[in-house]
């Protein structure tokens, strides 16, 4: 055993001066990363005799989890819904944009669209890692067409579908393939929903409830069944009765099976929720709230006509309306600006701001080695000044963006 050099011949980087999240705390320490994991410094003193080949003097700031939008319909001109010949080239474009917004793993998601766009667009991108060339990819978002038509929003009815054959058949025809998919957003009140909830968690795929007009009954069992999110919270959904709560009743629901958690994603952009509902909703169930952008295309674009999927919407200050009318079509809020505005709007802790969006959306996907620094994780970080501004961005330990003073 060398006695000066690390077991590992690989670098091994000290973060010096910050304070980082861990245990639901803003803690004084370093951080410590080799080969893209996180440390534990008492290991590598203790066993390795080992010490930090390089240093990053973070003069202060946070650091978190790198955050993580599981909805993101697109940013910055590109539409995910829109089929092109070069589909990824689109979404590594958005990919390398949002690291500036502190993103290092994300979601692509779909809108409601005629089969032969998912036909199209899902095979062209892959689940893989984030790094230089921007944020990683854990899957595609897919946001109907399975969804009520009363409750649509700024989807286009003509290619709603139901379930005909009550089975994953109406799913793989109308998406192809389901491999790169990482949660499907469904209406549980559709007849034989059910079923496909059962069958789409069984393969590993998370079920949100969303664009919906199902009661508090129909949404139990659809938890019951698997489904663990629901797709912005109070937007296309019944409002709350104080009689049937409908699917936000599942915040408080004594249905839900024992070691399971509900999460629900919220977008924390000043417009889609009041701020008094999303305090209601973080008083109900703090553990559960998933911050997401719910971005369109628009994201990053300046104001007038942009596309969404197969809708023309219009942008007007910070909201996004179908062109013509007053129905929202998504939103061109960041992730950092939704961390600030909860934090701002709820009054919550800025650890609570910070876990929003990186440690629940981790733990709705299942991904034990992101949204968290503990030892053996993925060295995703975020370094944020005290007002929550992002000041650089790292994956794999590795510096990918970085504000220019």
């Amino acid at each position: 055993m060398p006695t000066n050099k690390s077991v590992s011949d690989a670098p091994i980087t000290q973060f010096i001066n910050c304070r980082i999240l861990r245990e639901h705390k803003l803690q004084r320490e370093d951080l410590w990363v080799r080969e893209g994991r996180i440390l534990d410094p008492e290991k590598l003193f203790f066993d390795e005799k080992g010490y930090a080949d390089k240093h990053v003097d973070c003069e202060g700031s946070i650091i978190a989890p790198g955050f993580i939008d599981v909805q993101i319909n697109g940013g910055h001109g590109i539409d995910f819904s829109q089929a092109s010949d070069d589909v990824s080239a689109g979404v590594s474009f958005v990919a390398k944009k949002i690291l500036e917004h502190g993103v290092t793993s994300f979601c692509p998601t779909l809108v409601t669209s005629p089969a032969a766009i998912y036909h199209q667009v899902l095979p062209q991108v892959k689940v893989h890692n984030g790094g230089q060339d921007g944020a990683g990819v854990l899957g595609f978002h897919l946001e109907g067409p399975f969804i009520s038509a009363e409750k649509k929003g700024a989807h286009p009815e003509q290619f709603l579908r139901s379930f005909q054959s009550g089975g994953i058949q109406d799913l793989l025809e109308t998406y192809g393939s389901m491999d790169n998919v990482a949660m499907v957003t469904l209406a549980p009140e559709l007849a034989g929903s059910q079923s496909v909830v059962r069958e789409l968690c069984q393969r590993g795929i998370k079920v949100s409830l969303g664009h919906s007009v199902a009661n508090l009954h129909q949404a139990e069992e659809a938890v019951q069944n698997g489904a663990s999110f629901i797709t912005h919270l109070f937007n296309a959904m019944l409002p709350f009765h104080h009689r049937d709560p409908g699917i936000v009743g599942l915040l408080t629901s004594d249905q839900i099976p024992d070691g399971r958690m509900v999460y629900y994603g919220m977008i924390a952009d000043g417009i889609h929720t009041n701020p008094a509902a999303l305090r209601i909703a973080h008083r109900a169930h703090p553990s559960g709230l998933v911050l997401v952008t719910d971005a369109i295309a628009a994201m990053g674009l300046p104001p007038g006509r942009h596309t969404l999927g197969q809708q023309v919407i219009e942008i007007q200050g910070l909201h996004a309306y179908v062109a013509g009318t007053k129905t929202l079509s998504g939103s061109i809020a960041t992730m950092d600006m939704c961390v600030r505005h909860f934090k701002q709007a709820s009054g919550c802790s800025v650890e609570e701001a910070l876990e929003a969006a990186s440690l629940h959306p981790a733990q709705l996907l299942g991904l034990h080695r992101k949204g968290n620094l503990d030892y053996g994780s993925d060295a995703d970080l975020v370094l944020l000044d005290d007002a929550l501004k992002v000041k650089a961005t790292y994956i794999s330990g590795e510096e990918v963006w970085r504000n220019a003073p």
